[in-house]
């Protein structure tokens, strides 16, 4: 069974450009240099699943023209990652039910804390509907035939989950991976992880922490994501990478078996 990933986001928590930047990448002309908080749209047998609903998700539904959306996975609780649920009601209106969100318990708490009026007694007319699916380290399905593989990774010391589809993996926000998740990344097509910029940081891959990373799962093909302003021009990133790693774009489309 075939399946497509499409880049709705690649930027860091401020995006590309930033805010009041006159760096060169924020100034840049290229397209690729323009980039939205990380957010990726897996398609499989016609349905449209996202992994996290950041600040842009509003713009990323509508640049992609999305009609229908059957579930969320959350990857961890950080703004840039589910600021954007509110969202979510212009599905719950057209497709006439509620949105099944799957995270874990520290998402819950802070999806309850940031839109607490979702879960109010009083409920207003009008405000998002969510199903919210507990989710372990341990793999589930988000429908019959699609199987989902959690991956552990710490942000600083936040645990957040990656998530192996098939032979592809999506992995943001890491700075530490046991042996033990590294082993669920076996046999793997396409791997897509963070990697901020080139000098050290203490939540977040370095290149060379990345390269590592890639070299050590030996995924056929990676991509790296997640990208600061400070890590350079979509072609200057290019110019430093080995030939089977690229570098993500906003709305780049990656082919893979579930």
């Amino acid at each position: 069974m075939k399946g497509k990933a499409i880049f709705l986001g690649t930027g860091t928590s401020q995006g590309v450009p930033l805010i009041a930047c006159n760096c060169h990448v924020c100034t840049s002309s290229d397209t690729r240099d323009k980039r939205l908080r990380s957010s990726l749209l897996l398609q499989i047998n016609s349905l449209n699943y996202v992994i996290d609903t950041g600040p842009d998700f509003r713009e990323q539904m509508l640049r992609l023209k999305i009609q229908e959306l059957e579930s969320i996975l959350f990857t961890h609780e950080h703004k840039d990652h589910i600021a954007g649920l509110d969202d979510v009601r212009a599905f719950n209106y057209k497709q006439q039910r509620s949105m099944k969100v799957y995270c874990t318990e520290n998402v819950e708490t802070a999806i309850k804390r940031e839109f607490h009026y979702i879960f109010s007694a009083q409920s207003y007319p009008g405000i998002p509907k969510i199903d919210i699916q507990i989710i372990k380290n341990e793999a589930f399905n988000i429908s019959d035939a699609i199987k989902v593989t959690p991956i552990l990774v710490y942000h600083h010391k936040m645990p957040v989950f990656g998530y192996r589809v098939g032979d592809f993996a999506y992995i943001t926000d890491a700075k530490t991976i046991a042996q033990e998740e590294r082993d669920k990344l076996k046999n793997l097509n396409v791997l897509v992880i963070n990697a901020l910029h080139q000098f050290p940081h203490i939540s977040h891959f370095n290149l060379e922490e990345a390269l590592e990373f890639i070299a050590d799962i030996q995924p056929n093909k990676a991509y790296i994501t997640h990208i600061s302003h400070q890590f350079g021009t979509f072609e200057e990133i290019k110019k430093l990478l080995p030939p089977h790693v690229e570098v993500s774009f906003d709305g780049m489309e990656i082919e893979f078996e579930c």
